[in-house]
């Protein structure tokens, strides 16, 4: 009995000792590069010291495939030019249904139809020509997100000439498929970044959370970025929108690239930033451009009926300083290392 005894003893001790020996340390994986126009970067743990850049890459070129204007051949690039052969895949169907809803919730808001008259104030690939008035009501004749719809793998719209643009969105969404392509590989800690449109999964291996900077609004689109707040980041996304970097000034007046679809005019507030924290990037990132429309006021009140959303915005006080607001919740994110002003 005694001897039955000490080697099931041995036994239970070599199990334990062998899975200990087999569990790995999880190493740091971090590359960055540049996709969309813009940088990218990714840091994750993985016990398997596994290196997924070239995968990754390859998302990002067929996310940019189906998605970007910036792409002649992509699928809404060939939407937009009524072939009526192109097939909506999966990344557009994400986001065109993600961004009607986001569309829908903010009373028009956010609208993926505005997209020409981005172009008429010179806020995209081609130079605009400060449009007057008659140009203006011209192209809000074709502005209006229920004006299209899928059907079928198929985007209708009511007038040829309607154009999509998923450009205040579909970073972030970017940002979300990478954190699904490691999650499909059994990484649960990372921290991904695109374009300043982040998401953060799980934590660091001493379990502290992901750290995350908010700019603070520069004086022009070349002055150094610094960092105003640092929030704890798990399980959740953050996305800034700002018209501090791009504008335009004309007879004194600057211009803010964030066109209100209700007028077809860049947007005539204080508002000068909202980072939006959500439960997935391509909310936030949606979201944002959105409360840049609404200003504070309209958006505080939106948020305070939709829990799952936080949300930190900078004024300008008209004085040369800047004026802090926040959701309630928005203040449990902040780091300890800084300060929040009340």
């Amino acid at each position: 009995m005694k001897k039955s005894m000490l080697l099931l003893f041995l036994t239970i001790a070599a199990v334990v000792l062998n899975s200990s020996c087999n569990q790995k340390k999880s190493e740091k994986i971090a590359f960055g590069g540049e996709a969309q126009g813009t940088y990218y970067s990714i840091t994750y743990f993985d016990s398997l010291n596994r290196n997924f850049q070239p995968q990754i890459d390859s998302l990002l070129k067929a996310f940019d495939q189906s998605l970007s204007l910036w792409v002649e051949n992509s699928i809404i690039s060939r939407v937009n030019n009524n072939d009526t052969s192109a097939s909506i895949d999966q990344l557009f169907e994400v986001v065109f249904n993600t961004s009607q809803m986001i569309s829908e919730a903010s009373g028009g808001a956010f609208d993926i139809t505005v997209g020409p008259l981005v172009k008429a104030w010179g806020f995209s690939f081609k130079k605009g020509v400060n449009p007057d008035q008659n140009m203006i009501d011209s192209l809000h004749q074709l502005v209006g997100y229920h004006r299209v719809k899928l059907v079928n793998h198929k985007l209708i719209k009511d007038d040829p000439r309607i154009q999509v643009d998923f450009n205040a969105i579909a970073q972030g969404y970017s940002s979300d498929v990478i954190g699904d392509f490691l999650e499909s590989k059994g990484i649960t800690n990372y921290l991904v970044d695109v374009g300043g449109e982040i998401i953060g999964k799980g934590s660091k291996p001493d379990d502290k959370p992901w750290i995350v900077g908010i700019e603070k609004p520069a004086d022009s689109a070349t002055a150094e970025r610094v960092v105003t707040k640092k929030i704890k980041l798990k399980d959740q996304a953050v996305a800034t929108s700002g018209s501090y970097r791009k504008y335009f000034e004309k007879d004194g007046k600057r211009y803010s690239h964030t066109i209100d679809p209700a007028t077809g005019k860049p947007v005539d507030h204080h508002l000068l930033s909202v980072s939006v924290i959500a439960p997935s990037a391509i909310l936030a990132d949606g979201y944002a451009t959105a409360f840049m429309v609404m200003g504070t006021k309209k958006a505080l009140e939106f948020l305070d009926n939709h829990p799952e959303l936080q949300a930190f915005f900078i004024e300008s006080d008209n004085k040369g300083g800047y004026i802090e607001s926040y959701s309630k919740s928005f203040k449990t994110l902040i780091d300890s290392t800084t300060v929040m002003k009340e």
